[in-house]
């Protein structure tokens, strides 16, 4: 490749670069605008009416749609369980799945767990063994936590059991289950304790 060609593959780019529509033009907005859709959530035991983008995560219309801030915003590639929330029973990613996915499902956030008035028995073991520390990722650990105990006690078997027919409760269990919602201050000790003490497991 001769100096010439890369000088004259060089002026191509950039005349189709200033050929193309500016960002905020009538065909740009056009090309990216999409319908709204309606969708039905039960959230915190409230029916919620939303229309929302097609493409809006469902994290997105807890936190932008109902400001239900509760749920963090982390990585956003649910890979760090920051948004975790409680669908019809089951944790999940809330950044993950698409509002419209789930029409008629029963959400639960952090906001519908507990308020300061009223704390769910896992909030308060997170204040009593301290199982956070910056906060930021307290919301998603405890809903995890919450359906965690409820996996456990239904007999949901996960990589750590050892007899998937009997279930038990164990560090090793909760380890596992729990690895999903990432600690960046690292209390995970803590964590453990606040998880064991509402299972009734709380050793001296």
């Amino acid at each position: 490749m001769t100096r010439r060609t890369v000088l004259a593959a060089g002026a191509a780019t950039a005349a189709s670069v200033a050929a193309a529509p500016a960002i905020g033009s009538p065909a740009v907005e056009q090309a990216a605008g999409a319908p709204l859709m309606p969708v039905r959530l039960k959230v915190n035991g409230k029916d919620r009416d939303l229309s929302v983008d097609p493409r809006t995560t469902l994290l997105d219309a807890l936190r932008e749609h109902l400001h239900l801030t509760g749920t963090k915003k982390g990585c956003d590639h649910g890979q760090c369980g920051a948004c975790t929330v409680i669908v019809e029973g089951r944790r999940i990613n809330s950044c993950l799945t698409l509002a419209v996915m789930h029409e008629g499902d029963a959400v639960t956030t952090i906001e519908g767990l507990g308020t300061p008035e009223d704390l769910h028995p896992m909030q308060k073991a997170f204040v009593v063994h301290d199982g956070y520390q910056c906060g930021y990722c307290t919301p998603g650990q405890i809903c995890s936590a919450v359906a965690v105990l409820e996996e456990i006690e239904a007999g949901v078997p996960s990589h750590a059991s050892a007899d998937l027919m009997d279930v038990s409760f164990s560090d090793a269990e909760v380890r596992e289950r729990m690895s999903g919602n990432i600690c960046r201050c690292a209390a995970y000790p803590n964590i453990v304790a606040a998880i064991r003490d509402v299972a009734g497991k709380d050793r001296a």
